[in-house]
């Protein structure tokens, strides 16, 4: 038994993997992953990938008769090489009778904030396969979509979630739809601890905020702890743990109901490669020391952690969320540039 088939034997804790290329997830597939995330960054990771470079350049060449619209074409070319990855996960989300094995899809970034524009590109992505989960920013934008597209049966990842309100706005939105539905929604967040974690660093260190490195490492996992408590208290949607940037932010959640995505390579491997002991750490209660300083000296925390700290209208201008978002955004142009210049040749 691997590092995971250990973890799921004992815990309720599971992982995905997270911008794979083919092999990748055949890979994920064979060590227990159940379920695959991709992001806006996808294309162009798979564009610049080694290993799938040529085969992602051929769909483009194929892609560019979709439409005279580079945009358009970006998003046909993202369509083409995820449905490659959801045929892959298929097998497990037909033999799960659709409780493994779904792969989220994220589309354009640039026009997020509209959410007609969400709406349209989660109806096509959605055609591509029956595991499809559609992947949209929990905004004021976001929100209006995703309400539609649960309504309509669509299987939804919400992401883009740094803070505590994000969650509450999304659960009880949840909850209003599941009382109109007749069969259960299938409704995800993806918490994204990691990038909150690499972004307040950054934050912290461009305001010159003095702060005990150990105490700041801990910032992302307090609001994990935090957002679980109360998922499970109020909601109980499915919870995803992304943007993992170090093997604790898989380590510091075994135990919880929670699904870890991750980049294969780099991480999960690592997981499999270190083979450490599975010890529950989700139930581990917050050092008062680390929550009292984090409250005292961070500002940008405490927004994320409190309830009411921020309203829905702040969501999508929230720091880390701008800073997660721009980073689709200069993949998604890199892309656009490509696309380009093959329209040229």
């Amino acid at each position: 038994m691997n590092y995971f088939d250990r973890v799921s034997a004992l815990t309720p804790t599971t992982f995905w993997v997270n911008n794979v290329t083919r092999a990748e997830a055949e890979e994920g597939l064979r060590c227990g992953a159940l379920g695959c995330t991709q992001n806006p960054s996808y294309v162009w990771k798979m564009l610049t990938n080694v290993s799938e470079k040529d085969y992602a350049v051929s769909v483009l060449e194929e892609c560019l008769s979709f439409s005279d619209d580079d945009n358009q074409v970006a998003c046909e070319l993202q369509r083409r090489l995820i449905k490659k990855v959801s045929d892959i996960f298929l097998p497990l989300w037909k033999r799960t009778h659709g409780r493994y094995g779904y792969v989220s899809i994220q589309g354009d970034p640039i026009h997020e904030e509209n959410w007609e524009v969400i709406l349209e590109e989660g109806r096509k992505n959605r055609e591509l396969n029956p595991n499809i989960m559609i992947k949209i920013p929990v905004t004021s934008a976001g929100l209006k979509a995703a309400r539609v597209l649960l309504r309509e049966g669509t299987p939804i990842n919400a992401t883009e979630v740094m803070g505590i309100d994000q969650v509450i706005a999304l659960g009880e939105m949840y909850k209003e739809v599941r009382e109109e539905c007749p069969a259960e929604p299938v409704l995800y967040f993806s918490l994204i601890t990691g990038i909150y974690n690499e972004w307040l660093r950054k934050d912290v260190k461009e305001k010159e905020i003095e702060i005990n490195p150990d105490v700041l490492h801990q910032a992302g996992m307090v609001i994990a702890r935090k957002v679980y408590e109360v998922n499970n208290a109020r909601y109980g949607m499915g919870y995803i743990s992304g943007g993992s940037r170090t093997l604790d932010d898989f380590y510091e959640l075994v135990g919880g109901k929670i699904s870890v995505t991750m980049n294969w390579k780099g991480s999960c491997d690592e997981l499999i490669k270190r083979d450490a002991p599975v010890i529950e750490r989700i139930s581990e209660p917050v050092p008062a020391l680390v929550l009292d300083e984090l409250n005292a000296k961070l500002p940008q925390f405490r927004k994320a952690y409190w309830i009411g700290g921020l309203k829905e209208e702040e969501f999508e201008d929230f720091g880390p969320v701008e800073y997660f978002r721009d980073s689709f955004i200069r993949s998604w142009k890199s892309e656009l540039e490509m696309i380009a210049e093959y329209r040229k040749r």
